[in-house]
């Protein structure tokens, strides 16, 4: 047997992914164990079919868990700090407040279901905005389904970006391409289709007829989440994208309820009197701040370690990786020597997420908001929820080297060059992306799986590479909300658990909007800068 492109190699190299695709959907498997198959079926593909001896398996697997380590130390430190922050009262505080500023049936959808799941997406994620957002809204009277469509919708445009841009983080990873390449047309696309996403979480909670009064309040925010997080993306601080354009468009949104049109037209219970907090006391404008002060410190933390030079010169001193030789199979596919995945132990964003939960923890315990004691609760929510993700992101990183370093790749790539034209391909690596994502339930886990693959896809087309690596990751932004995985979570916070499947329909029509919108972005750029 060699390399050369047949139908039966092609379908040898597709199998890792197609048994993932099959036991995930079929059979219902989680992430974490469909991707042990998946990494068991790669292993033995690469090494029956495509000449791949020991040595090569165990470069490619050494390599994928510098690689998952540099995801999962995000991962980890970000769930950390949202239960720091859990425990100190920010979510409820959040929660119990922002439903009084408006009783504007479009602008709670847009400041919840949209703003709120922005903001949370880019300081959590990991299916923790819709977790945090679904209840919020069926508190303000919207239905179940409503409120889990809603903030899974509007989760979408924030994803690549967001949880301290893991995905992008990743795609940088496995492509090797600067992200400094990749940011400007990945936040362009993101930023664009931000306006459908927004709209159809209005659409959802309030009907067609709630376009025309959502179009301006929509496009406007659009415009302003947007250029923010096209600003910090193209500034090599797009850890920061999702974030900063949830704080830019939750201000602004503030600032539009002092309009007449949006003002609270009933007597609510003012601000300023939420309820009695567990321990008797009264929460109020001060403990709410006080509350947001892990948020705040992460923000001035990055910003600072990012700009300053010095500083993060300072920090990445200390790097660890690992030299790797030349492998090749036995049909002469060859991978270069060379070093892995750089991590720079005191620069990286899990560090600086790091210092900002011992922080955080430390200034809470302190003002009383966090109790004795309640570091092991937080501790055991952070293992509950980063286990069986971390577990899956290992597997999948593992069946993605295994495929790039045994040739399996590159045939798949080849194999999409041919069958599709070079006009035709950039309006296909969008659904690619939301595929991978929607399998995975992870845009991070699919571009570990596609993103190589859409690069060498590109390379054979004689396509802009950033072009189809920006399609790539948006399209997987937007297929990781719809995933199955996401659904049950959300979907299980407002009491309709066995009711998956309801849902899922409900938000299939209007995610593949989403999803369409980014490859008419995509196919527009690409023909307004071909050659």
């Amino acid at each position: 047997m060699d390399l050369s492109l047949t139908f039966g190699t092609w379908m040898l190299a597709l199998m890792p992914i197609l048994v993932v695709v099959v036991l995930m959907l079929a059979f219902r498997w989680g992430g974490s164990r469909a991707g042990g198959m998946g990494w068991f079926v790669a292993v033995l593909v690469a090494r029956l079919f495509f000449g791949a001896g020991f040595e090569l398996l165990a470069v490619a697997q050494i390599k994928a868990v510098l690689l998952s380590l540099d995801v999962l130390l995000i991962i980890w430190m970000a769930l950390l700090l949202f239960n720091i922050s859990k425990e100190a009262g920010a979510i409820r505080l959040i929660g119990q407040a922002m439903p009084r500023l408006t009783d504007d049936r479009v602008m709670q959808s847009i400041l919840i279901g949209w703003l709120l799941v922005t903001f949370l997406q880019g300081m959590g994620g990991f299916g923790v905005p819709v977790a945090v957002c679904a209840p919020i809204l069926v508190g303000l009277g919207f239905s179940p389904i409503q409120a889990v469509a809603m903030a899974s919708l509007g989760d979408g445009w924030s994803v690549t970006f967001g949880s301290l841009a893991t995905s992008f983080q990743t795609l940088i990873a496995v492509t090797g391409l600067p992200g400094e390449m990749l940011a400007p047309l990945s936040a362009l696309i993101l930023g664009i289709v931000a306006f459908p996403s927004g709209l159809l979480v209005v659409v959802i909670g309030n009907g067609w007829k709630s376009l025309k009064k959502a179009f301006l309040p929509v496009l406007l925010l659009t415009v302003v989440m947007g250029v923010t997080q096209y600003l910090l993306a193209t500034n090599s601080l797009w850890t920061l994208g999702s974030t900063g354009a949830g704080v830019v468009g939750l201000v602004v949104g503030f600032l539009m309820l002092r309009l007449p049109r949006y003002r609270n037209h009933h007597d609510e219970v003012p601000v300023h009197q939420l309820e009695a907090s567990e321990d008797g006391s009264i929460d109020h404008p001060k403990r709410i701040w006080l509350s947001l002060v892990g948020y705040a410190l992460l923000v001035v933390l990055a910003f600072t370690v990012n700009l300053v030079k010095p500083i993060s010169a300072f920090l990445d001193q200390v790097a660890f990786t690992l030299q790797f030789p030349e492998v090749m199979t036995d049909f002469g596919w060859m991978t270069p020597a060379g070093p892995g995945r750089v991590l720079h132990l005191f620069g990286h964003p899990g560090a600086i997420l790091f210092y900002t939960c011992v922080i955080s923890y430390v200034f809470y315990r302190a003002i009383g908001l966090i109790k004795p004691g309640a570091f092991g609760h937080v501790l055991g929510r952070v293992a509950k929820s980063g286990v069986g993700s971390s577990l899956g992101i290992l597997a999948m990183v593992g069946v993605a080297s295994i495929m790039l370093h045994s040739g399996m790749t590159y045939l798949l790539a080849e194999g999409l060059a041919v069958s599709f034209s070079r006009e035709f391909y950039p309006v296909v690596a969008p659904f690619i992306g939301a595929l991978g994502a929607f399998i995975t339930g992870s845009n991070t886990n699919s571009n570990v799986l596609f993103a190589v693959l859409q690069m060498k896809s590109a390379e054979l087309l004689n396509l802009s590479v950033p072009l189809v690596l920006a399609a790539q990751t948006a399209g997987a932004s937007f297929g990781s909300v719809l995933a199955p995985a996401k659904v049950i979570v959300g979907c299980s916070t407002v009491g309709l658990s066995g009711e998956e499947g309801v849902v899922m329909r409900k938000i299939l029509g209007y995610g593949l909007i989403t999803i369409a919108a980014v490859s008419l972005v995509t196919y527009i750029l690409f023909v307004l800068t071909r050659g």
